[in-house]
């Protein structure tokens, strides 16, 4: 179970998350489309399998998959989460690879992230 509420990260631009295909970051200027894969960079995950000591960063090898159920809710809808790892070569930093809902309409979309059925607040990205 996470010892934190689950958090995706922001930078000076917004949110962290990413396209998929060639890793930019989803901004006004490059916005997300309905069914696209997204990389999102989070903290507050839990624990991983295999397991990593308190304090040291995830490895490169082996991946190290969260332990918990950990989900994408998108304007409320369950988007697929495809991967949920530690990031390697960090602390508490983890990537989550997700697939927008294909009916997503154009604007502004607030993502969700979950882990252990906890859930973080919501962020806002731009959906063409």
């Amino acid at each position: 179970i996470p010892r934190s509420t689950p958090e995706i990260l922001m930078a000076a631009t917004g949110p962290m998350i990413a396209h998929a295909a060639d890793y930019t970051l989803v901004t006004s200027a490059r916005p997300a489309r309905a069914g696209e894969e997204l990389v999102l960079i989070a903290s507050g995950l839990g624990p991983t399998r295999p397991g990593v000591d308190a304090g040291q960063p995830f490895p490169e090898t082996p991946s190290s998959a969260v332990s918990s159920p950990v989900a994408v809710l998108v304007n409320g809808v369950a988007g697929e989460v495809l991967s949920a790892r530690g990031f390697p070569g960090t602390v508490d930093h983890y990537l989550v690879n997700f697939r927008l809902p294909a009916e997503l309409e154009p604007g502004s979309a607030s993502v969700r992230l979950s882990a252990a059925w906890i859930d973080g607040d919501p962020v806002k990205v731009p959906i063409q």
